[in-house]
């Protein structure tokens, strides 16, 4: 039995692009980073690892609105993790992946443990990513985006948490936190 999602249940507020202008320049860079989002982090500490928190095969996908992301399947890989910088915890993760999509070389995704999403992710030469959605729940920044393996699908929520990089004003710009 898995345990309850790593991510809240408090509200979502999905932002539409016109509320994109509001963000400031800098945080907006990382929201809509394209790249891995782990290499990002690498530039402002020595490591990054994982906590794993959950993982497992679940049969329905709550919260229902990420159901509308992917296509329907009887069972999805669930994985929470929290990412951390020098052991600080920086980002919640929440990838589902349909079981379809664990085929293939691509069922290593089940047993990446503490390897980061984006350290497999990323070397893959068939990756497309098909969107990014920025929003925001309480006071933390997050964003959706639904990623195509060989074109088959899995979505990956990120939550920043309050000591990410993301929200220090002192990192922003910084191409390594060094030069700070």
């Amino acid at each position: 039995m898995l345990k309850k999602s790593i991510i809240t249940q408090a509200p979502i507020h999905w932002l539409s692009d016109e509320e994109y202008i509001d963000i400031e320049e800098d945080k907006l860079s990382w929201l809509m980073e394209l790249g891995s989002m782990t290499r990002r982090f690498e530039q402002y500490c020595e490591k990054v690892t994982v906590m794993p928190y959950q993982e497992g095969f679940i049969n329905l996908i709550e919260p229902e609105d990420e159901r509308y992301c992917l296509p329907e399947s009887r069972r999805y890989w669930l994985r929470e993790v929290v990412l951390c910088g020098d052991d600080i915890p920086w980002l919640l993760g929440r990838t589902l992946v349909p079981e379809e999509t664990l085929t293939g070389q691509d069922s290593k995704l089940v047993n990446l443990r503490t390897i980061p999403l984006g350290c497999y992710l990323f070397q893959e030469t068939t990756l497309r990513r098909d969107f990014i959605y920025i929003g925001q729940q309480n006071e933390h920044w997050l964003r959706r985006s639904r990623f195509q393996l060989s074109d088959k699908p899995l979505l990956l929520t990120e939550v920043f948490l309050p000591a990410s990089p993301v929200y220090d004003k002192s990192l922003r710009g910084a191409k390594n936190w060094r030069e700070v």
